[in-house]
């Protein structure tokens, strides 16, 4: 009797233990029962009844399939080697366990695929500088291919090209020939601006020459022009200064004269031949007259002293 007890409470035990499941955070639980899909269980635990019923847990993570370098012929017929990366994640649990019976290997298969299709439309220079492009290509016809397994490909890259060793010397040749081709170039260019810097500098030297010659001569020209000024202002000022000062004197004819011959004396004593009198010269021939008289006059004054 005791041994049956044992043996319901074991059954019990079991039974209780195989009822209880323990979905994790970052999986999703598929029920069946009878082998018939009846819901999808969250994280935490979920009871189901053992037997009749079981669970399959998906992986909802992002994961990665690293599918392996393999030969490429692109369009004008070089053999590559490509190798890519696959990331996905599950978005709908029972399209990826009831609608494909191997989602890793069918992913491989279907990259490997389109990596030939996609490349095979590309010259060999078109798939060295353009891996975005093919990157983006794979995953939209993945994505595409994908959706109807529950699946989401997130991103596609392609980690190496490899083209063959002949190909890779060859382009190697041509990037250092192009290399030197650009330092030539860039050495002749600045050679060429050296001597246009260069050019430029004699001809703004020459300006500068040219432009401080210009002003010696302005600034000369402007002082030789502000001594006449200043020295025409002096004769002015001293032709004032005499004209007022005989004017206020208030000279009569006689000294006029007398001074007109000092005058003319002056004159010649020159080096000059000829000697131009002003036309107005009647009323200093009227005082010459006068003063001749008055040494007449002077000389018989003189004369009726000495004899008396």
């Amino acid at each position: 009797m005791s041994v049956l007890i044992w043996a319901v409470l074991a059954f019990i035990v079991i039974f209780i233990a195989n009822s209880v499941k323990i979905v994790r955070q970052y999986e999703k639980g598929l029920v069946e029962t009878l082998g018939k899909y009846t819901g999808t269980k969250a994280s935490g635990a979920n009871i189901i009844i053992p037997i009749f019923q079981r669970m399959l847990r998906v992986d909802m993570r992002e994961r990665v399939i690293d599918v392996p370098p393999q030969s490429v012929i692109t369009k004008d017929n070089v053999s590559v080697i490509v190798d890519a990366i696959i990331y996905f994640q599950v978005t709908d649990p029972v399209k990826v366990v009831y609608n494909i019976e191997n989602f890793a290997i069918a992913a491989l298969k279907l990259a490997q695929t389109n990596l030939r299709n996609v490349i095979g439309d590309m010259e060999l220079d078109s798939t060295l500088t353009s891996r975005e492009k093919i990157n983006t290509q794979l995953r939209v016809v993945m994505d595409e291919a994908t959706d109807k397994w529950g699946v989401k490909v997130t991103r596609v890259e392609i980690q190496k090209i490899d083209p063959p060793r002949d190909i890779t010397d060859a382009m190697s040749k041509q990037m250092k020939a192009e290399r030197e081709k650009r330092a030539n170039i860039l050495e002749a260019e600045g050679l060429r601006q050296a001597a246009i810097l260069k050019a430029e500098g004699a001809k703004q030297a020459v300006i500068l020459d040219a432009e401080a010659v210009k002003e010696k001569q302005v600034l000369e020209a402007t002082g030789e022009a502000e001594a006449i000024r200043k020295v025409a202002e002096a004769e002015k000022y001293k032709i004032e200064v005499v004209y007022n000062a005989i004017h206020e004197g208030k000279p009569t004819n006689d000294l006029i004269a007398i001074k007109y011959l000092e005058a003319l004396g002056k004159v010649a004593d020159g080096q000059a031949t000829k000697i131009f009198l002003p036309l107005e010269t009647a009323g200093v021939t009227a005082s010459i007259g006068g003063i001749a008289e008055l040494f007449k006059d002077t000389s018989k004054l003189a004369k009726t002293k000495f004899t008396g």
